[in-house]
């Protein structure tokens, strides 16, 4: 007989998230995935100036600020048909980097790894066989004996006090965890050391975007950053510099520690290369523009369907006219007005609680769908779109992790074993390895740029009073993100924002098709029901990002009070 595990909250990702499941033989036999949370800001965005959407969209998230007012920005570029100057392109792309190898160390480090890392196992660790294995897959220079045994100390006074704060919840001693106690404590030294590189991270996006989060430098037509390479407060070499040591220190933490952890993890865990496949469906589009006109990416975008990769759909633009005719969102399984699926520039997000119920509606996430099908999208959606269609940089380093893997665990993935839990972790920091190399390009055209002379940083918009559509997209952490916007008499006419986690934690659809986190679950083993970290460990996988600017309301819309959280 099946027996229901609800799951509510979900907790280390951003926003709030419940998972139910449906358990038979020790399997999932279902799932629902729900989200608990509406934000509204769509709503809050009709009649107001175009230009100044992109300050209100980042308050979708307090993770995510960056890529909503990117992909904001862009979406009124589209409609506008507004070209953007080199260098406010490259400084963007800066940010757009920068931001994304922090989110991705984070993920990792703090919101997953202690899926698959015991914290308590740590204290039989020996330091001097730890170092000995860090330094046989890494040259990594601070996975020394004395680093190793300062990290076990930490653990060893929080597992004495008997309060062990951050990890007190922890499935500690669980069957499905398997690392060695060395391999453990190498893991949380890293853990440690990552809060260090993400900071150096998000310092390149508060030198270039002036805060984090929510940035300030964006304009409609380019940025605000004013470049004078002699001065002290503006973008000078002096600032230009910081930001290249800054991004060196973190790609060689990307490329020496984080990617390396992925591959001993994936090659101490190999069965799980064969679990969370779910939807087979990928979707990604092209990011990093290399010219003012938008028609040159560093990044690629496609879609793939049924895990067919030789059958890989590329997009050529962001604004590729498949991608803009194929996506609409349907609200059957949805708490929103309507009946049937609409195209988001006549979309609609006109809230209608009813409760939990798995049978009508249970989520305020819609579910978006390309060509009336679900898709995943993510890093694994990049990396197989990038691999399928010969593009070089994805190649370099899934080949690498794939070498790597073996190397550590002599267990030979392919391409086909990232359709996975594990897969979907390689992926990511495979993606991280990419950025890292290509952040030192873009500073590099910033810089050549810069030095001919080109200043320019800004194209001023003008707005028609007919009528306009455009949509912005951007290849952001979590996966292909898009704002939609409908300008009429210089104000916001309708303005729709289909996220990356909208696609992923998507409910049901009218044809009853899964999302992906809802698919990834099925036919998972649990080895202890009453303990599900298997599914804790699918669902984190996705780097799940619900938002944090919420509203709590019952159906009369009464408000029910304010909660201050330390």
């Amino acid at each position: 007989m099946a027996k229901r595990i609800t799951i509510d909250p979900i907790t280390r990702i951003e926003g709030h998230l419940r998972i139910d499941v449906e358990v038979d033989n020790n399997a999932v036999s279902n799932a629902w995935a729900s989200c608990t949370m509406w934000r509204g800001i769509e709503k809050i965005l009709r009649g107001r100036d175009p230009r100044d959407a992109w300050l209100f969209t980042q308050r979708f998230c307090g993770v995510c600020t960056t890529v909503h007012a990117m992909a904001s920005v862009r979406s009124v570029e589209d409609a506008l048909k507004l070209e953007v100057p080199l260098n406010a392109q490259y400084i963007r792309n800066l940010i757009l980097i920068a931001h994304a190898l922090h989110d991705h160390i984070v993920h990792f480090y703090q919101l997953s790894a202690l899926d698959w890392v015991d914290v308590l196992q740590i204290p039989k660790a020996d330091p001097a066989a730890a170092s000995k294995l860090a330094e046989s897959i890494s040259p990594w220079t601070r996975n020394s004996r004395n680093e190793l045994k300062a990290a076990q100390d930490r653990v060893n006074a929080v597992a004495s006090s008997g309060q062990l704060g951050i990890f007190a919840n922890g499935y500690w001693d669980h069957p499905a965890m398997r690392l060695s106690p060395d391999v453990n404590l190498l893991a949380f030294s890293h853990y440690v050391q990552a809060l260090e590189y993400q900071r150096k991270a998000l310092q390149v996006v508060g030198i270039l975007g002036s805060k984090t989060p929510h940035i300030q430098n964006l304009t409609v037509g380019g940025v605000a950053n004013a470049i004078d390479l002699d001065s002290t407060s503006a973008l000078g070499m002096d600032k230009l510099e910081m930001i290249r040591t800054l991004l060196d220190e973190v790609a060689q933490f990307v490329q020496q520690v984080y990617f390396v952890d992925v591959c001993a993890v994936a090659a101490m865990y190999p069965e799980w290369f064969k679990i969370g496949s779910g939807v087979r469906n990928y979707l990604a589009v092209p990011d990093l523009p290399l010219d003012s006109k938008g028609s040159a990416y560093d990044l690629p975008g496609g879609y793939i369907r049924d895990g067919e990769l030789s059958g890989v759909r590329g997009f050529q633009t962001a604004a590729d006219p498949i991608f803009r005719q194929s996506v609409s969102e349907d609200v059957m399984h949805a708490y929103y007005q309507g009946d049937k699926a609409l195209h988001p520039w006549v979309g609609e997000t006109e809230p209608a609680f009813t409760g939990w119920d798995g049978e009508q509606k249970y989520s305020w996430v819609k579910a978006p769908r390309f060509n009336n099908e679900p898709m995943q999208v993510g890093p694994l959606a990049q990396v197989l779109i990038g691999y399928a269609q010969g593009h070089a940089l994805t190649r370099k380093y899934t080949d690498l992790a794939i070498e790597k893997i073996a190397a550590i665990g002599g267990v030979r993935a392919t391409p086909a074993a990232l359709h996975s839990t594990l897969g979907r972790h390689a992926a990511r920091a495979i993606r991280a390895c990419m950025l890292a190399d290509l952040a030192q390009k873009h500073w590099q055209l910033l810089v050549d740029n810069i030095a001919k002379g080109d200043y320019t940083v800004h194209n001023q918009p003008v707005l028609p009073s007919h009528e306009v559509q455009g949509v912005g997209t951007h290849e952001a952490p979590r996966g292909t993100l898009s704002h939609w916007v409908v300008i009429k008499d210089e104000k916001i006419k309708n303005y729709q924002a289909v996220v990356p986690s909208t696609w992923n934690a998507s409910p049901r659809d009218r044809a009853g098709a899964h999302g992906p986190y809802e698919a990834s679950l099925l036919h998972t083993p649990l080895a202890r029901p009453e303990e599900p970290l298997e599914v804790l460990r699918t669902v984190h996988s996705f780097d799940p990002c619900m938002a944090c600017a919420c509203h709590a309301f019952d159906p009369s819309g009464r408000k029910i009070g304010v909660t201050k959280i330390l």
